[in-house]
């Protein structure tokens, strides 16, 4: 990108309260939260025993009996459902609530780091995407984009979002994100065991969403949500998202190796 991107986003915030709050959701997502510190904010997964996803959230840590879940919208049910069936005696307290947050994009890593000491604004996506979400308007900053323009984005950077390139049928490791969202370090949680045997078996998922171009060749057409992702003749996976120059697909892992010759650094 040539320069900032500033849109309104809404996001699905579930506020966790309470002494054992941190515990909890140590527990039950597939990241470190025991470690997390206060201001800090990581990214997991919430998983279902069978180790598919129910669903992929950002915890930020308030204080250390004061968390903020956000996830994509209309998610935040599903997240609050499947994190309330495990809570038993324990005392934390869920809040849902929707919030139109401010989404920053396009930022130089020194601006992202700026904006990222600013009360309400949480680091998003990879370090390397420039992006940073602020749980309020930031004075003196104009929306200059829209949803066209952060779907552009979006895509470049191959960033998924939960029910258009994931979903409930997901395993962690077709979504490209386990080494944002999993901890192999920390203790049990619902789902880790299909987790932890693929990543020690070196098992190669059924299919991996990736960053594509939008047209992968003379030969093909462009890509289209929903349809088959096709190169050289051949259908290698199928297109989640598409925007600008870029596509995001769900590739099959006997053409992964095609795909990789298509990726665009």
């Amino acid at each position: 990108m040539n320069s900032t991107l500033v849109v309104p986003l809404v996001r699905d915030v579930i506020v966790a309260t309470g002494k054992d709050t941190r515990s909890f959701l140590h527990s039950q997502l597939s990241n470190d939260i025991t470690s997390l510190p206060v201001g800090a904010s990581r990214y997991a997964f919430v998983l279902e025993p069978t180790g598919k996803l129910s669903t992929f959230l950002r915890v930020r840590c308030v204080a250390d009996d004061h968390f903020v879940l956000d996830v994509d919208a209309g998610c935040g049910a599903t997240a609050l459902a499947r994190l309330n069936k495990f809570k038993i005696r324990v005392q934390c307290e869920f809040v849902l609530t929707t919030e139109t947050i401010t989404a920053i994009r396009g930022l130089s890593p020194d601006a992202r780091t700026q904006w990222c000491a600013r009360p309400n604004a949480v680091a998003a996506w990879r370090e390397g995407d420039g992006a940073v979400d602020v749980f309020e308007v930031p004075e003196a900053t104009a929306v200059n984009g829209d949803d066209s323009a952060f779907l552009r984005e979006r895509v470049r950077c191959a960033w998924p979002v939960f029910g258009i390139d994931i979903d409930e049928t997901s395993l962690p490791a077709e979504t490209g994100l386990i080494d944002l969202a999993v901890s192999f370090t920390k203790g049990c949680y619902p789902g880790q065991e299909l987790v932890e045997r693929m990543d020690s078996r070196g098992s190669t998922a059924p299919r991996r969403l990736m960053r594509l171009p939008a047209q992968a060749d003379a030969h093909s057409a462009r890509a289209v949500v929903g349809e088959p992702y096709c190169a050289a003749g051949s259908e290698i996976g199928r297109c989640t998202s598409v925007a600008g120059d870029y596509a995001l697909a769900l590739v099959g892992r006997a053409h992964l190796n095609q795909a990789e010759a298509l990726h665009i650094s």
